[in-house]
């Protein structure tokens, strides 16, 4: 499969890098973007981070405002930021215009509803199509961990949580922990996966966690100033399920932050050492 650089910068004695390519999976053009640290040059393969960012966002919010590339440089970590969703003339969006649902909302499912279910797998886009890619063409080992924000924290939790062995690290910042009971977990899982709840519960972390194969360490963070923090995001349900199924997680309630990627560039450090950690033992 064959990229197309569309952009180029030097970061930290490394290089962040725009890619267009075709996606079988999804059935259109996507864009994603790589950072690769100055140890990507020297021969040898490193691990990788694969962020997943939130509604409305593209590949370029984290890469231009969460400030990792210093610390990634120092740690010899790539990072991949693919989009949010599919793009294209033929790809439907939301049919009232709104931008909690479609475009820039892919929620990382596999949907199953027409006329989404030709578009929307961003899940195997995610978990499948994209590494694979990454691995072919970049210096890119197996060694994988997952993090992202609000949706993409969602994204993250459940792509670790669906595919035990896939993944040696896992965190969020603010992630959707419980979509079944959200208004805008509702109104995505109502479009992508139709109305019957039990196929719901297949992309909910919270109850993920109940079945988990395997129980990687969870970190989120989650600001107390944070807007969506009571009627969306819910860390509570995720606390509760994590306990009743022992399943380790570190949920850090961060004092007079918010919903922003200034809460994320405040903390992404302490993500990309916890990751490091993983990926390289």
């Amino acid at each position: 499969m064959s990229l197309e650089n569309i952009s180029c910068q030097k970061s930290f004695g490394g290089w962040h890098k725009r890619y267009r390519h075709r996606s079988e999976v999804l059935g259109c053009d996507m864009v994603f973007a790589v950072y690769l640290p100055p140890q990507a040059e020297q021969g040898g393969k490193l691990p990788v981070l694969y962020w997943l960012s939130g509604l409305t966002c593209t590949d370029e919010n984290f890469m231009q405002k969460a400030g990792a590339q210093r610390m990634a440089a120092e740690l010899g970590l790539i990072i991949v930021a693919p989009d949010t969703s599919p793009r294209g003339a033929d790809v439907p969006g939301d049919p009232d215009g709104a931008w909690d649902f479609g475009l820039g909302a892919g929620f990382y499912l596999n949907a199953t509803q027409d006329p989404w279910a030709r578009h929307y797998r961003m899940h195997d886009y995610v978990v499948q199509e994209l590494p694979a890619l990454v691995e072919a063409h970049f210096p890119a080992s197996d060694k994988r961990g997952i993090s992202g924000h609000s949706m993409g924290g969602h994204g993250a939790l459940v792509c670790a949580l669906r595919n035990p062995g896939r993944y040696r690290s896992v965190s969020a910042f603010s992630p959707i922990n419980n979509p079944m009971d959200c208004p805008w977990g509702q109104k995505a899982f109502s479009r992508y996966l139709g109305e019957d709840r039990s196929k719901w519960r297949e992309w909910d972390a919270c109850a993920l966690i109940a079945e988990a194969d395997e129980q990687l360490p969870l970190l989120v963070d989650q600001g107390d100033r944070d807007d969506f923090l009571a009627n969306q995001l819910k860390p509570e349900a995720l606390q509760q399920a994590a306990k009743a199924a022992g399943h380790p997680l570190e949920l850090r309630l961060q004092p007079g932050y918010d919903h922003s990627y200034f809460f994320i560039a405040s903390f992404i450090g302490d993500h990309l050492q916890h990751h490091a950690r993983a990926l390289n033992a």
